[in-house]
């Protein structure tokens, strides 16, 4: 999984006439045993992006968000963060697999969201959102906690400090994993398929939770989503994958009203 320097250079040089990237994978593969799942992905986010990844079941969508978490390892290729190879570090003049101290750091620029919540439930709120900040950033309990109640206010939870998790409906336990992203400030957040889990009547309010953080413009991020409203609605770039290969991609009204391939047309024919 090393790639020469001659390699790396013939990849940075590609990009080098513009700014670098938020995010950059360059012929990202990914197999899990014998099964292929992504073929050779190339991808750029810039800085305050927003694209969504839309496609069937099995596309690879998911597996591109999770290998930009760090949950998944490319089985070859380069991701790069803000120029950084998330994956890979340089010794001599090779380019090696990263330590772990180094995926650590690089999972400070990165934000996520899952489909399940993953709060912790012997931690009431303010502890769920407090954790992460004191732990990896090292903030006292004094900024850590102005800066969950901060956040906790901009997803409409400010008055849900002190209760437990199980205490909440989904929605609500989807906004606070929100917060929880929100308060380490990445750079970059990846929202895995958030509505999924939550009952049909709770989407709108974290969608809604969503587009005002997308408005805000600061952040890249990455939707994985089934939801093509909120796709067409938010995201600057819309990519769609199929078979482990991104297909087509492009602004929300050429994906979605004048769509070029076969296999582009016949997805949103099935979902319409």
């Amino acid at each position: 999984m090393s790639l020469t320097m001659e390699e790396q250079a013939k990849q940075v040089s590609v990009g080098s006439v513009n700014k670098v990237p938020m995010v950059k994978y360059t012929n990202v593969m990914k197999s899990f045993g014998d099964l292929e799942v992504l073929h050779g992905i190339d991808l750029e986010m810039q800085a305050g992006e927003k694209i969504a990844l839309i496609g069937p079941s099995g596309s690879g969508k998911t597996t591109i968000g999770r290998m930009l978490m760090t949950l998944e390892e490319p089985t070859s290729g380069t991701i790069e963060v803000e120029g950084e190879h998330l994956w890979h570090v340089e010794k001599k003049g090779r380019l090696v697999r990263a330590s772990e101290a180094h995926l650590h750091q690089m999972r400070t620029k990165i934000g996520m969201v899952f489909q399940h919540f993953n709060l912790f439930p012997h931690m009431k709120v303010l502890g769920n959102v407090t954790e992460a900040p004191r732990k990896v950033l090292g903030l006292s309990k004094e900024e850590a906690n102005d800066r969950a109640i901060e956040m906790l206010r901009k997803v409409g939870l400010a008055d849900k400090l002190d209760v437990y998790p199980a205490k909440l409906s989904g929605g609500q336990k989807q906004r606070v994993a929100i917060a929880r992203a929100l308060v380490m400030r990445p750079k970059v957040m990846v929202f895995d398929e958030v509505t999924s889990a939550l009952d049909p009547e709770l989407v709108g309010e974290v969608l809604a939770v969503i587009k005002e953080i997308a408005e805000e413009g600061e952040m890249a991020m990455m939707l994985i989503t089934h939801e093509m409203d909120f796709a067409r609605e938010v995201a600057d770039r819309v990519i769609f994958g199929a078979e482990g290969h991104i297909v087509e991609q492009g602004p929300p009204e050429q994906i979605f009203e004048n769509p070029q391939s076969e296999r582009l047309q016949s997805f949103l024919k099935r979902i319409r």
